[in-house]
């Protein structure tokens, strides 16, 4: 039996989830941001749950806020891939770098603008 047979169905399953929460505690353990977002997750998801009068409002308000520790770790990734190629200052590297962080920021402002207008 060859490798990809053997990880199909549930077994795949099992070592995609695994691969996953290594990436999780891996961010979590080596990026700062990462870590203060994760914070802010367990303070802002309860505060979605009761400042919320819809369930669409806290679904919306839940949904923003996670857009930015998902854009964090894409963020992260890119920089790890770039760090990964050479130590070297290059443009396009710093130009990707650059780009992957604006993601984070326009994560955090659509965050903030969604937040004000739900709740005012």
């Amino acid at each position: 039996m060859g490798i990809d047979q053997e990880n199909t169905g549930i077994r795949r399953l099992i070592k995609a989830a695994g691969y996953s929460l290594q990436g999780l505690a891996a961010s979590f353990r080596h990026e700062t941001a990462f870590k203060q977002e994760v914070v802010a997750t367990v303070v802002l998801i309860p505060m979605a749950l009761w400042l919320g009068s819809s369930g669409l409002e806290r679904a919306v308000l839940i949904t923003v806020w996670m857009l930015v520790p998902l854009f964090e770790l894409v963020n992260s990734a890119i920089e790890a891939v770039v760090d990964r190629i050479g130590p070297e200052l290059h443009e396009l590297s710093g130009r990707a770098k650059d780009i992957s962080s604006a993601t984070v920021m326009v994560a955090l402002i659509n965050a903030a603008v969604v937040w004000l207008l739900v709740l005012w």
